[in-house]
């Protein structure tokens, strides 16, 4: 959570590039905003045949471990690596867990982010929108800028 009213989910690719983010409340659980960044995915490019629309598998916190998300991606014929609630430890799945922290604190290295000055929603998504342009292109590999 990077602003005090808001919560960030967001949904990147393997090394970190962030595909779909999502604010809500700060008082609504993680859970309500699956839905959204499923529906968000964007088409993935392929080395062949047609650009796929769904990954492979997902990754998400216990927060996720709810028959609701499971529905939803089971419908959609993704995987989940969701950890377990009610389990202390889930140290397999922090081999894949930085790749998010690292992509909020990216996204948190922004003052406009971390404090929130605006009133109105729809400004922070799109300076949201702005910083994650911005991430992304100084984050990319080399080889893919033009």
């Amino acid at each position: 959570m990077l602003a005090r009213d808001s919560k960030i989910h967001d949904l990147t690719d393997r090394i970190g590039l962030p595909l779909v983010l999502v604010v809500s409340a700060a008082n609504l659980h993680d859970s309500h905003a699956l839905e959204p960044l499923v529906q968000g995915i964007p088409k993935i490019r392929s080395r062949r045949g047609p650009r796929r629309r769904k990954p492979a598998k997902l990754h998400a916190d216990k927060a996720y471990d709810i028959p609701d998300c499971h529905r939803t991606l089971r419908e959609r014929r993704i995987g989940d690596r969701i950890a377990c609630r009610g389990i202390k430890s889930s140290t397999r799945l922090g081999r894949d867990r930085w790749v998010i922290e690292r992509t909020i604190a990216w996204l948190g290295g922004y003052r406009r982010l971390t404090l929130q000055y605006e009133r109105h929603g729809h400004l922070f998504a799109a300076f949201l929108a702005l910083v994650t342009a911005i991430t992304c292109y100084q984050n990319s590999p080399t080889e893919t800028r033009s």
